[in-house]
């Protein structure tokens, strides 16, 4: 099992140990690291990249219990340095966090948020109708959620349960293993870019601005 250090710290560097290092078929190598600050891909989110000692990580996955950090160049295991690049963990923190603010503006209104995917230029959550949904309005909903944003609500975090609870102030936690803003202000700005729903699925595709 890989120790999931990013689960509660927001350091970008660290040093921990290569557990194993194999070569996998497309000519890149497979490394396993007992603990790791590195996101793997999924949960509506890309992987982080960076760095092991220098070697370049160019995605990182999840097999079982296990993160799988794929590199360019084999790592001799043992005592390693690692590092997550800055700018792409704070994109991905950005849209995270803003679409759980996009869903703590929309559920209260009678829509269950049922899907995330925060990628960069394709952000977006989706939403079942319930037998309480009220008709929204984009212009609305925005505002609602810079508002928040606004508050600078600070991150809270619980890992007391079976699952990593993650929300910002006093608003609704919810189950989540993805990386965050410290504070909703660090969100800055969302955009609502099109609402469209489908056979009762509500899918409200967003981005986040300076």
């Amino acid at each position: 099992m890989t120790q999931r250090t990013y689960f509660n710290s927001d350091q970008l560097s660290m040093h921990t140990q290569v557990l194993n290092c194999t070569p996998a078929d497309d000519g890149q190598f497979h490394v396993v690291l007992a603990a790791t600050l590195f996101h793997p891909q999924g949960g509506g989110q890309p992987s982080d990249v960076g760095t092991i000692n220098g070697v370049a990580v160019s995605r990182v996955v999840q097999q079982d219990e296990l993160l799988i950090h794929v590199t360019q160049a084999a790592i001799t295991p043992g005592e390693v340095d690692i590092t997550v690049l800055a700018e792409p963990r704070q994109l991905h923190a950005r849209l995270h966090s803003a679409g759980h603010l996009l869903a703590n503006v929309i559920e209260p209104l009678g829509w269950r948020a049922v899907k995330g995917h925060h990628w960069p230029g394709e952000a977006r959550v989706v939403f079942e109708r319930t037998a309480a949904a009220q008709e929204l309005d984009a212009d609305t909903v925005q505002a609602a959620v810079n508002a928040l944003i606004h508050c600078d609500a600070p991150r809270k975090i619980d890992m007391g349960s079976d699952k990593r609870m993650l929300g910002f102030g006093a608003l609704p936690m919810t189950a989540c293993g993805g990386t965050h803003v410290a504070s909703a202000g660090q969100i800055k700005q969302v955009v609502l870019l099109k609402m469209k729903e489908k056979k009762g699925q509500l899918s409200v595709q967003y981005d986040v601005a300076a």
